[in-house]
């Protein structure tokens, strides 16, 4: 029996179906592991099911014993695992792709909704209470007739942009490469970033982060978006730069941002907090009891798929 270490806390039928399997390692306090401690449990493993929590850099890897082969990241992204260190250590890599597209695509449309009608502010209102209506009071951004801009048009972004057609928004998309008709569903292509945001009234930035699109939402693209745009992240925090958004916020230049995702989570950047429009969630994207059982069963599969074969087909390295 193939042992591996689990480095978080799954829902339990989940750490049942991998006790099963392997011989495996639990996280029962859900302890946040250094990087040293990683390596020293992992001694005498064949495996790692990580976490997005867990620092899988060089200096890590390059440390973990002989015996592992695989890392099976319990997300969809693996940017928080050196790809290039893996190989050189001939240690594969997976992820759990499609299985959590809705549940992160539905938090993706929240945020829109959320930092467009004032969401925040109006909860706040609610909360101290003595709130008065009148014809002018919170008045937000209507979705219907707006133009939503989709950075990477994924599974996730396809998803969202299918919903915010439904909610009458005319969709716009940049990716590496223009998507077949019947994917993007009546979506305009625009094959570069600044004709992109020239016309979102709404940014949504679901494309993952990779060495190209680190601070790609910056200074200088920010002010490629018409005046008062909202910017929405469900992706990675690494995309937006964010004393750029902040400046941005504060000019008026962008109206709102709805984020579930940021650098240094769960340390995000204080200017924020600071914000009435700013519209933000704890990392929600894939938090439902149906998803997360389905990301963590996949991922174990993944390290079964592995062992039993040498491959896997959610092999990303």
């Amino acid at each position: 029996m193939k042992k591996i270490l689990i480095t978080r806390r799954l829902l339990r039928a989940c750490e049942d179906k991998a006790e099963g399997i392997f011989e495996a390692n639990l996280n029962l306090n859900d302890e946040l592991y250094s990087q040293q401690k990683l390596v020293e449990l992992s001694e005498g493993c064949d495996g790692i099911l990580s976490s997005l929590t867990d620092k899988l850099d060089s200096e890590t890897i390059n440390k973990l014993p002989d015996s592992i082969k695989i890392i099976s990241n319990f997300a969809v992204g693996f940017g928080n695992i050196d790809l290039d260190a893996a190989n050189n250590r001939g240690i594969a890599v997976t992820n759990t792709p499609d299985v959590l597209t809705d549940a992160t695509a539905e938090i993706g449309i929240l945020l829109i909704l959320g930092a467009c009608r004032r969401a925040s502010e109006g909860i706040e209102s609610a909360r101290q209470g003595g709130w008065k209506w009148s014809a002018d009071y919170l008045i937000g951004k209507q979705l219907t007739g707006s133009r939503l801009g989709i950075l990477g048009m994924g599974r996730i972004g396809q998803k969202i942009a299918k919903i915010a057609k439904s909610l009458g928004m005319i969709i716009h998309y940049h990716n590496r490469s223009k998507l077949s008709e019947d994917k993007e569903q009546g979506a305009t292509y625009h094959d570069n970033l600044k004709s992109l945001l020239s016309v979102s009234d709404v940014l949504s930035v679901c494309c993952p982060a990779s060495k190209e699109t680190v601070d790609m939402i910056n200074k200088e693209t920010l002010e490629y978006l018409p005046k008062g745009a909202v910017v929405t992240n469900v992706a990675r925090g690494d995309i937006i730069e964010d004393e750029a958004m902040i400046d941005a916020l504060d000019r008026r230049k962008v109206y709102a941002v709805g984020l579930d995702v940021y650098k240094n989570e769960p340390n995000l950047n204080p200017g924020y907090l600071k914000h009435k429009s700013a519209f933000i969630l704890p990392h929600l994207g894939s938090a439902t009891k149906d998803t997360r059982t389905a990301m963590a069963n996949l991922a174990i599969d993944n390290l079964d798929e592995y062992f039993k074969t040498g491959n896997c087909k959610n092999k990303v390295n």
